[in-house]
């Protein structure tokens, strides 16, 4: 049986629904469908280089790579590739083949870092030390058994609060962006982002398929987004935290957590049975506040760096 690697095909949706498969049977804890695959591809910012690569045995989609640059940072040369390979089709080589590739792709387009999430499994963090990669920091996926689990009772805003959905600002989500933009900035992290192309924005998040613009919650203050969570749904029963945080003028009010919350109760009558969410191991008062809800860490995930040349 022979392994090749080749560039997913777009205009073929057999590629994408592998890619996603692949996707999920790695990392379950991160929701993937087709659509979002295809978006990702095709609305990613020119400047990312934006690529994402199969490994494909006898016509079969077994691993999966996503590659670029980090085009939002100030600190130029900074490369991404995350690697999943299907559980069941490991030790065949494609992971090699997949890395070789696009390292090989970052190194032309000028990387002198590249950065890769590595789970925090003995086989895995083996495969990326052999290839060079040195491990930084990492972070958690937590899971929420919606379905069974018990969340905390809804709280009324305090006064001069209001909680709104992301649907509320479909006419104009620049404030939305804004606050994006500080709580992004603010985020922990090995590369730093400047976050300032509201049309990018608007095309690789806002109008992303899995944004679910009706649990996605905002909390307004004086009229103005103070804080928010960004939900993630993918229609068959598993809800997402794709940001949740707070503008740093009202932080230390709980504003988040009152938004997260109403957006956890409204997904779960809204059928949802799983929330998967993600913290640095270091982000003590968020992975609290996710324990507060019922989150229970279910995997582990290492940020691993290469040097280029």
């Amino acid at each position: 049986m022979t392994v090749i690697v080749r560039d997913l095909r777009p205009e073929v949706r057999a590629d994408a629904e592998g890619f996603s498969r692949v996707r999920r049977l790695a990392i379950p804890f991160m929701l993937s469908t087709p659509e979002s695959v295809l978006h990702n591809l095709t609305h990613s910012h020119p400047d990312a280089h934006f690529t994402q690569l199969v490994a494909e045995e006898d016509g079969e989609i077994i691993g999966t790579a996503q590659v670029g640059l980090a085009h939002d940072s100030p600190e130029p040369g900074q490369g991404n590739a995350n690697i999943y390979i299907r559980p069941d089709r490991t030790r065949r080589g494609a992971g090699t083949l997949l890395a070789r590739t696009a390292e090989e792709r970052l190194a032309a387009l000028g990387a002198r870092k590249i950065y890769t999430w590595v789970l925090d499994e003995p086989a895995n963090r083996a495969f990326a030390e052999r290839r060079g990669y040195r491990a930084s920091r990492s972070a958690y996926f937590l899971r929420l058994d919606l379905a069974n689990g018990t969340l905390p009772p809804l709280q009324d805003p305090p006064p001069g609060v209001e909680l709104r959905t992301g649907a509320d600002f479909a006419g104009d989500p620049r404030p939305v962006f804004e606050l994006d933009a500080e709580v992004t900035s603010d985020e922990p992290g090995d590369i730093d982002t400047e976050f300032t192309d509201y049309e990018a924005w608007l095309e690789e998040t806002w109008r992303h398929p899995l944004l679910d613009l009706g649990l996605t919650t905002v909390a307004v203050v004086d009229g103005r987004p103070a804080a928010f969570t960004a939900a993630y749904t993918d229609g068959a029963g598993r809800y997402g935290t794709a940001m949740t945080g707070t503008a740093r003028a009202h932080r230390g009010r709980g504003l988040a957590k009152l938004a997260k919350n109403a957006s956890l109760h409204r997904a779960r009558a809204a059928g949802y049975t799983e929330a998967f969410t993600g913290n640095d191991t270091g982000n003590a008062p968020m992975i609290a506040i996710n324990k507060w809800f019922g989150y229970e860490v279910c995997a582990t995930e290492v940020r691993h760096v290469r040097e280029v040349g």
